[in-house]
């Protein structure tokens, strides 16, 4: 069983400020490249480090350069904003902080952010659940470099997608209800992937091996030519299984283009295969640990950027997504096929003028699948697809944002969407936010905002012996309001945000009776969660050189409660969120090229999950909490790096999802080359 994501998006780029603060910025004549979401819309935050393009060996340089990027122009709702006078809450994971990670894949990554849920059903990738703020997967918007790769199928399938970790420049996490921002789709927020469009090096190569008969290897090469920078991208990892029937394999392949031409006008094409064969065991129901899943992805995207006092970014993208999902492995019981496709534009208009930045942007978006399961019965079969639907989702946004002083910036917008699944009403979205900065270290922010997400093709149509959908479903709306404090002074940072979202229509697959086996798409009338979210981090290397200058400790909570009128249901997702979460980052060097990242986690989930043993159900039980740690041990010799990642070094043994044991201790190592 599976579910899904939305929305597409363009990138600006900043050269200097207008505010006397950050006038040091502008006498360095630096360049810094930031992603743009939905036209005019990233934004980023002190939730990571953040780092412009940085000297390899210069541990002083990146200090500087990270103040820098502390006082870039990013655009929150839409419009451009220095990155600390954004209302959102962003978490950044910097390129820096991805070679320090002890993982495989962008999902194993997103374990370590506090705010982030993750809900793995396989190691390193294979497949996993992500969501924000109390939601569910198919609540948050998935993204590549701008452009909205969420899947209407299912989110289970949203982060099927051709990006190998070496490509990644950075990720940013933007938190809370982003309707204005992503359209309609991000209903809890948003994850956008950059990539790397520089020519920093001409190619990349990892090797890796480890327990399990773990296998990876990874290439990446570029390359100029006029007035485009190119660069290729391959991946291939594979494992046999840390139990029964969790074997893997995973291929990608992402080939970018970037044309630069006059002034700060360029256009950017990406193309990317994915394709993952796995072993599914008790993924979507403890009755069979023999499922098994084959999925392949296609996607193209062209996006252009024109023009300086009148930004023009126009975007075009086309997904395609083939399933193959075995109730057993390699046999007809149980067998589907589906085939999603998803295309779109996007054309977005940002004007600079005296009283602020005004940006108008919309955006057409089809949807359809062909399936065996999923859909209306067709009146011809097309192959073996017997069953099709599709929907258009259109959408229009208009926002200002104007400095009313030096130290106060307000914002408001608002989203008109159409979605032919409904009724042909038009509903519209707003948005308001407003954040104060008394000086250059503090500042205080907050955001009222709607959101509203259509259901999934498997929330409308699923049938299953264990699962029975409701295509009579309705959207979720969602409003929420939030507070954030956000410091920063020398060598510490540190955030604090609290957070109110009250949910209408949620969509839940559900049962009232406990002895039943079978799930039921559901609307909940009610879902309010209430959350806090806080975090420092400590750059040691400043006060304790012995670390290295490059040494940080982290320091990451999350916590939230959620109030239903539906107690007395047994949820599948929406109710069983992640109450307490905590994570510790802690970086440092061993001696002279030879460090040490630590990453420990303590997590806290509600709800409850159906236990089996023997395909027997033994009852309801609450899920335990649990912690992990990981280590990597990393030395570099000139541009050759070798390093050893223990997983679960004290072997515990937890569930993210009932029935589906995660791996215990798992021990890889691998080595890398960049050549020159």
């Amino acid at each position: 069983m599976k579910q899904r994501h939305f929305k597409g998006h363009g990138a600006f780029r900043f050269k200097r400020f207008a505010r006397k603060a950050y006038s040091a910025f502008n006498s360095m004549h630096r360049v810094v490249n930031m992603g743009v979401v939905t036209g005019c819309a990233l934004i980023c935050l002190p939730s990571g480090t953040v780092s412009a393009q940085k000297s390899a060996e210069s541990g002083e340089q990146q200090k500087v350069m990270e103040k820098e990027l502390d006082e870039v122009m990013v655009t929150a709702s839409r419009v451009e904003l220095p990155i600390n006078q954004t209302a959102k809450l962003v978490t950044i994971i910097s390129k820096e902080q991805i070679a320090q990670a002890p993982v495989r894949s962008i999902q194993d990554l997103l374990i370590y952010a506090a705010n982030v849920d993750v809900v793995q059903r396989g190691g390193h990738g294979v497949q996993a659940d992500i969501s924000l703020r109390g939601g569910t997967f198919d609540q948050t918007t998935i993204l590549l470099n701008g452009v909205n790769l969420s899947n209407p199928h299912t989110g289970h399938y949203s982060f099927d997608f051709p990006v190998n970790l070496s490509d990644i420049e950075r990720i940013e996490i933007i938190h809370g209800p982003s309707a204005l921002i992503f359209g309609a789709g991000a209903f809890s927020g948003g994850i956008n992937i950059i990539t790397k469009k520089n020519i920093d090096y001409k190619a990349y190569a990892n090797v890796e091996a480890g327990m399990h008969k773990l296998r990876g290897i990874e290439v990446r090469g570029t390359a100029k030519t006029g007035l485009a920078n190119h660069s290729l991208s391959v991946g291939y990892n594979s494992s046999d299984g840390y139990i029964h029937n969790s074997d893997y394999d995973i291929y990608n392949v992402l080939w970018q283009t970037r044309f630069r031409f006059g002034g700060e006008s360029k256009m950017d094409l990406q193309l990317g295969y994915n394709d993952k064969q796995y072993g599914a065991t008790t993924f979507y129901s403890a009755l069979s640990n023999d499922q098994y899943e084959r999925t392949s992805t296609y996607m193209g995207s062209l996006k252009g950027e024109f023009g300086s006092k009148l930004k023009i970014v126009p975007i075009i993208y086309w997904n395609r997504h083939h399933d193959q999902y075995d109730w057993i492995k390699d046999t007809e019981a149980g067998r589907n096929f589906h085939r999603n496709d998803t295309y779109g534009a996007n054309l977005i208009f940002a004007y600079k003028s005296k009283l602020g930045t005004t940006s108008l942007g919309g955006e057409l978006r089809r949807e359809d699948i062909m399936s065996t399961n999923l859909g209306l019965v067709m009146a011809e079969p097309h192959r073996k697809y017997t069953k099709y639907d599709d929907r258009t989702n259109t959408s229009v946004s208009l926002e200002h944002t104007a400095g009313i002083t030096d130290k106060l910036v307000v914002s408001a917008g608002v989203l008109m969407n159409h979605n032919t699944l409904l009724d042909g009403k038009y509903r519209f979205y707003p948005s308001v936010s407003v954040t104060y900065r008394p000086d250059n270290s503090f500042s205080v922010s907050s955001s009222w905002s709607k959101s509203t997400r259509m259901p999934t093709f498997v929330d409308l149509y699923y049938k299953a012996p264990t699962h029975n959908a409701k295509n009579d479903l309705k959207p979720e709306n969602s409003e929420s309001l939030e507070l954030g404090l956000k410091y920063r002074k020398s060598f510490f940072k540190a955030y604090l945000t609290g957070f109110l979202q009250w949910g209408r229509n949620m969509i839940d697959w559900v049962k009232e009776d406990p002895a039943s086996v079978v799930y039921t798409s559901w609307n909940h009338s009610k879902i309010n969660t209430q959350g806090v979210e806080m975090g420092a981090e400590f750059l040691l290397g400043d006060i304790l050189p012995v670390l290295g200058e490059q040494s940080l400790l982290a320091i990451d909570y999350t916590r939230m409660h959620q109030d239903s009128d539906t107690r007395n249901m047994i949820s599948l997702y929406s109710l069983n969120y992640l109450r307490d979460k905590f994570t510790t980052r802690f970086h440092h060097r061993i001696y002279k090229d030879f460090s040490a990242s630590w990453y420990f986690r303590f997590q806290k989930r509600m709800g409850t999950y159906e236990k089996y043993e023997d395909k027997v159900k033994i009852g309801d039980v609450g899920f335990p909490s649990f912690s992990t740690l990981d280590l990597k041990l990393d030395y570099k010799y000139n541009d050759m790096s070798f390093y050893l990642n223990l997983n679960n070094l004290y072997d515990t043994h937890y569930f993210d999802k009932g029935n589906i044991p995660q791996p215990g201790f798992w021990l890889m190592g691998g080595l890398s080359y960049t050549f020159r």
